[in-house]
């Protein structure tokens, strides 16, 4: 007989945090962003968008937050795998879901579970990874 383990799910405090760490980093870098924070159900559990922030990035964050989420990858992991000689190039169009392949989207895991995703819009691509993976550095601590 085997025993499960049961994992901790991403909280609302969790959420708070990872959207508080997010947006320092983005503060400090002078950016201004959306962060979306999901449970592992795709979920909303938080959000919030700068007063500045491209109305846009509301959207993309909440993608690529979705995106890390149902893959289980950062999406900046995931860009290449659909260009047009990638290997799901035909994924973006294939699926009636609201994935986004630019970086910013990281899973949650937690005890090597999936348990959420946060996906940071309103910088630079590489930005937007660098203020997603500071605020799992702040969770995680």
């Amino acid at each position: 007989m085997s025993t499960t383990t049961a994992v901790t799910p991403l909280t609302t405090a969790d959420a708070e945090t990872l959207i508080d760490a997010a947006r320092r980093a983005a503060e400090a870098a002078g950016v201004t962003v959306s962060v979306t924070v999901l449970d592992a159900g795709g979920h909303p559990l938080a959000f919030r968008r700068d007063d500045r922030a491209v109305l846009i990035s509301g959207e993309t964050s909440t993608r690529k937050a979705y995106t890390a989420l149902q893959l289980s990858a950062p999406t900046a992991d995931l860009v290449d795998l659909v260009k047009p000689d990638g290997p799901f190039h035909s994924l973006p169009t294939a699926l009636d879901r609201p994935l986004l392949f630019i970086a910013g989207g990281i899973p949650v895991h937690r005890d090597g579970r999936l348990v959420g995703a946060i996906g940071v819009g309103g910088g630079a691509p590489e930005q937007d990874h660098a203020f997603a993976t500071a605020a799992l550095e702040e969770l995680s601590r």
